[in-house]
């Protein structure tokens, strides 16, 4: 009687840790090669960010459109390291979306931000927005960077 019990208690354990256990259902796109040779490098390994330490500035071009121009959003200081956000607007959308400054010190910042950097560039892009999703792996990075680019949506005036 005893050995049935324990394995009734030992499968119901084993059911518990199975189904509580969270899987990412996000999938990220190797860069490009043309991504992958910008160097841009981070680091994560925690979830704690702070407030952003600069303000944003808009450095515009003249144009049709009165949001059109270079926007650099917030220095963000994560526990990692600081993250700063720029994003391209044309005719009123993000064209493009680049992290010009990021933690990319060890070997494993770099790995990990080569991946994460260039997925969260291009999901700005499709985005048009600062609701996007944190990339697996790179969640401090992820965090820094969503802060830095919402301040840089702000500046550009954009929704």
């Amino acid at each position: 009687m005893k050995k049935i019990v324990l394995a009734v208690m030992t499968t119901i354990s084993g059911l518990v840790m199975l189904f509580s256990y969270h899987t990412s259902t996000q999938s990220v796109a190797a860069p490009t090669p043309e991504e992958a040779d910008t160097g841009n490098t981070q680091s994560d390994a925690g979830t704690t960010t702070t407030a952003p330490s600069a303000t944003a500035s808009a450095s515009s071009s003249a144009s049709s459109s009165s949001g059109d121009g270079t926007y650099t959003g917030d220095a963000v200081e994560t526990r990692w390291g600081t993250v700063q956000v720029e994003i391209t607007v044309e005719n009123g959308r993000i064209t493009s979306s680049d992290a010009v400054q990021f933690p990319s010190e060890s070997r494993k910042d770099q790995q990990i931000n080569a991946y994460a950097v260039p997925a969260l560039n291009a999901e700005v892009v499709q985005a048009q927005s600062a609701s996007i999703d944190a990339i697996s792996g790179a969640t401090v990075t992820s965090d820094g960077y969503i802060e830095s680019l919402q301040s840089a949506i702000d500046a550009a005036h954009l929704g």
